[in-house]
């Protein structure tokens, strides 16, 4: 497999949770952080770096040791931010992009969105039922053109589908949600 860079967005700070998602556990005591740096790695990214933000210094313990912990310095701005920061750090061919709170999200999709080796031009993203989700594959031509577009707290959704991202449906294997509140 070519070159690929995991990166993990762990920089909001939860608010709807009621605190930053990148401090939560498995009711086993694993770490999210931890589940989904090993999903990267287990699906072939030969670096894993883990962006934080709020409560940084308290998330990065959490990290496994096989990660780079980046700070999103100004991850209040949102999304954005921390897939900016993401993105910069990143090297090889592409970037391989999940969300902290995404922790049942199963290496079959994962390995569905990477289906072939990876290329500089890639632009991947799972959906479910038709509703774009993560992962989400951003070949290294992609970056820079990304980067500029990104603002406040949305994601690289506007630049996928003006760039044709091919949306790689997965409902069959997750149903795509994130955990958002202490319910769920």
């Amino acid at each position: 497999m070519s070159s690929l860079t995991g990166i993990v967005l762990a920089a909001g700070a939860g608010s709807r949770m009621g605190r930053p998602k990148a401090l939560l556990s498995d009711p086993d005591g694993e770490p999210w952080l931890a589940k989904a740096t090993a999903l990267l790695r287990t699906a072939g990214c030969y670096r894993v770096v883990v962006v934080l933000g709020a409560e940084a210094e308290r998330a990065a313990v959490l990290v496994p040791a096989t990660a780079e912990v980046v700070v999103a310095d100004r991850w209040a701005a949102g999304m954005s931010e921390s897939l900016r920061v993401g993105l910069a750090t990143a090297s090889g061919d592409a970037a391989l992009i999940t969300l902290v709170d995404l922790p049942g999200l199963p290496l079959a999709v994962v390995q569905r969105v990477l289906r072939d080796d990876p290329a500089a031009d890639s632009l991947r993203q799972a959906v479910f039922g038709g509703r774009p989700g993560h992962p989400v594959l951003i070949g290294r031509n992609h970056w820079e053109p990304v980067s500029r577009m990104l603002v406040g707290d949305r994601g690289a959704r506007g630049y996928l589908v003006a760039n044709g991202v091919e949306e790689i449906e997965s409902a069959d294997l997750f149903d795509g949600g994130d955990v958002d509140r202490v319910t769920d």
